[in-house]
């Protein structure tokens, strides 16, 4: 796993305005790599912007402008996937290189912001800045400095994959979907009396790789009657691939055990992960 998080610092309200860029590599779960400099933005510093981050006019009069650090910069950036917390960094990027006139690097951008707003409920309507995110994870910085703001955006990334066992390449997928893949609403499913699994009666449990709603038509499809909870009627349970559950301290949710119990007392249950139910439907 390898990615490089970045921060810009600007000038003033145009976006275009960068007078400091930082950015960290990342590999393996370490930071092994930081690249950070005072950029001439060619610009005026607004009183408020400078008030945020520090950088005042004086203090770039020796520093390259944008045009001139612009190669380093990609060098460092290199051919990977590219963090930044929320739009605003990538915005930047692409409105200094339209003012230059110089072409953008082609980048794979993941925003740590949407990472967060799924990783933690708590963050995913409100309180998800970088400040907020860090306090929670545990992690100290000094905010509105651009190589602090982008080490911390990496390490908000890397919180985000171990609480919740999703990849780096799996988390471009996941933040593309809805923000609860348990959002209200009723799974529930008739199965297609023509499907090749017709009277079988699923239950899903667990974190599914693809939202709930999708995952029951897909069983509908086949054949299966989704239910919402396991009964002796259950014959077939789907679990998560990557179900990292600790509800009560167990490490299989109520459902998995359930069926265990009801398989124990000689019901005919077949447990499966998500990715075999997956296998098995694209086979009919």
């Amino acid at each position: 796993m390898r990615f490089v998080a970045i921060d810009v610092e600007t000038a003033n309200p145009d976006m275009a305005s960068i007078c400091q860029i930082g950015a960290a590599t990342f590999a393996d779960g370490q930071l092994q790599a930081e690249w950070k400099s005072l950029v001439d933005p060619e610009d005026y510093f607004d009183g408020f912007n400078s008030s945020i981050h520090g950088i005042e006019k004086h203090h770039i009069v020796d520093a390259p402008t944008f045009a001139a650090v612009s190669g380093e910069l990609f060098d460092f950036l290199g051919n990977q996937i590219v963090i930044a917390h929320t739009h605003f960094d990538r915005t930047a990027i692409a409105q200094a290189c339209r003012k230059c006139g110089i072409s953008p690097p082609e980048l794979r951008w993941l925003d740590s912001a949407r990472v967060a707003r799924r990783a933690w409920k708590q963050f995913s309507k409100k309180g998800y800045g970088l400040h907020n995110v860090c306090t929670h994870i545990g992690y100290s910085f000094q905010h509105h400095d651009a190589l602090e703001d982008a080490k911390a955006a990496g390490q908000v990334m890397l919180a985000a994959i171990k609480e919740t066992d999703i990849s780096l390449d799996q988390w471009f997928g996941r933040v593309a979907r809805p923000m609860d893949l348990e959002a209200p609403g009723s799974i529930s499913r008739e199965g297609n009396p023509d499907g090749d699994l017709f009277g079988e009666i699923l239950v899903f449990t667990g974190s599914l790789e693809i939202p709930r709603r999708e995952a029951a038509e897909m069983a509908a499809n086949v054949g299966c009657t989704v239910a919402s909870s396991v009964t002796k009627k259950t014959t077939l349970l789907v679990v998560g691939d990557q179900d990292v559950t600790k509800l009560a301290g167990h490490k299989k949710s109520s459902k998995h055990r359930k069926a265990e119990q009801l398989m124990v007392s000689g019901s005919s249950i077949r447990i499966l992960r998500e990715s075999d139910f997956k296998q098995i439907v694209e086979g009919i």
